[in-house]
């Protein structure tokens, strides 16, 4: 999906992203967020959209956000001042295929829900592994393609609407494996009935 085309379909999505889209992938958003909360440390939080995970993170967790939608960080900044959240260091309106971050700035990096939505997730990816620290973690969940079966199916039937549903219906998994660095420790299914995939890698070195 085109870059402008994501800013148009989030700055559509941003009203009621919370009480539909939102809603579905709250299963992955806690997952993530426990396992960072537990960790402790610094999270770079890529594609924040509304803020809905970031009332979730414990207190030991310094955050990072950004979005490449204002519409989307407007209503995550609201979220902050809303439910003073202090854990929240930074929103920032940034193109998550240039991250404005030295090497190795995060103890933890989150993306959720958002690599089948950026432009050219591969090099997302690349960026991601540049900016955490050598030790740190990667959560990604995210909704991938499956290989065969009913669901299969219907992913496909539905890909040519990405730019109305905002995300790839058909986006495989193998596009986010492979960044320099980076080795898969774990990998779950979530709700609803499985739609969902839980990533955790590594950096390495």
């Amino acid at each position: 999906m085109e870059l402008n085309a994501v800013s148009s379909t989030y700055k559509r999505w941003a009203p009621v992203y919370d009480k539909t889209f939102g809603a579905v992938t709250n299963a992955g958003r806690r997952r993530a967020t426990g396992y960072v909360s537990a960790r402790g440390g610094s999270v770079l939080e890529v594609g924040v959209g509304t803020g809905l995970a970031l009332p979730l993170y414990g207190d030991g967790v310094e955050v990072t956000g950004i979005d490449y939608s204002p519409e989307m960080l407007a209503k995550a900044q609201e979220r902050v001042a809303e439910e003073k959240l202090e854990r929240v260091k930074e929103l920032r309106q940034m193109d998550a295929r240039e991250l404005d971050f030295p090497d190795a700035s995060f103890d933890n990096v989150c993306a959720m829900h958002v690599l089948s939505v950026v432009p050219e997730p591969e090099r997302v990816m690349r960026e991601i592994a540049r900016v955490v620290k050598p030790g740190g973690k990667v959560l990604i969940v995210n909704h991938f393609a499956r290989d065969k079966g009913v669901l299969a199916m219907l992913e496909r039937v539905a890909a040519p609407l990405e730019s109305r549903l905002g995300w790839h219906s058909d986006f495989p998994i193998s596009r986010v494996m492979g960044a320099p660095g980076l080795v898969e420790l774990e990998r779950d299914k979530l709700p609803p009935m499985g739609m969902m995939t839980f990533l955790l890698l590594e950096k390495q070195g």
